[in-house]
């Protein structure tokens, strides 16, 4: 059984058709890279497997489960937003402090990404104060914190240095190897080419195709995704 299930999905904001009918479904162990052009569709589908919003109608399931007016399956997912949103006078430290006061009791903690960034010796810096790939770190943190089943990083590496991104790529490997389900939007598309097992594109609020990356490089000819993109879309 897939682990998230999406079943006839719409949503409208006002007259404009955001979604439309979108069917598709998850599994567990598995990279998938959602593309599309802007106004595509993606964030409010993203939004949508998150509860931040309510679709006009059909079914999103986790675990064979409608997730629509339940509040349970979010313990099960981490979210990095494409820009976090932070209050500005609160240090890193009390950010992440908090978090886990909130989630408690929660004994398996992943903190392997504040290790790796460096962010224990910035606790006490206030997050109004930090640089944007500093605060890209500090979500990253927090997405992977609670060790969830689902990941759903937003333009994971916007901002990061070089470093960092090769960092946080290798992470979500192997998150992947643990059997996680990974959902990653990205403009990069070598980013793309490195991790993802899958991409689902989306057009105009519909699924154009959804593929694993192997099999489109393979339909086209091409070794590079951006260029594999290139030829189908024309």
């Amino acid at each position: 059984m897939a682990l998230i299930e999406i079943s006839n999905l719409e949503k409208s904001f006002g007259k404009l058709a955001v979604l439309k009918r979108i069917s598709c479904s998850f599994e567990q162990g598995c990279i998938v890279s959602i593309l599309g052009p802007n106004a595509s569709g993606k964030t409010t589908l993203i939004k949508s497997i998150l509860g931040m919003v309510i679709p006009d109608s059909g079914e999103i399931l986790f675990r064979g489960q409608p997730v629509i007016n339940t509040f349970a399956y979010k313990k099960h997912i981490g979210y990095m937003p494409q820009t976090g949103c932070y209050p500005d006078n609160i240090k890193i430290g009390q950010l992440f402090n908090m978090m886990q006061d909130i989630r408690r009791p929660y004994p398996d903690l992943d903190t392997g990404l504040i290790k790796l960034f460096g962010l224990e010796a910035m606790y006490q810096k206030r997050m109004g104060v930090l640089s944007g790939g500093t605060r890209q770190k500090v979500s990253a943190a927090l997405a992977f914190m609670f060790n969830p089943d689902v990941l759903i990083l937003d333009e994971p590496t916007a901002g990061l240095d070089p470093v960092a991104a090769e960092q946080l790529k290798e992470k979500i490997r192997e998150e992947k190897s643990r059997g996680k389900l990974i959902l990653v939007t990205s403009h990069i598309m070598s980013e793309v080419d490195e991790i993802a097992d899958t991409v689902l594109y989306l057009f105009e609020g519909q699924i154009k195709f959804y593929k694993p990356l192997s099999v489109l490089k393979a339909e086209t000819g091409e070794e590079k995704l951006g260029k594999a993109l290139t030829k189908i879309l024309k």
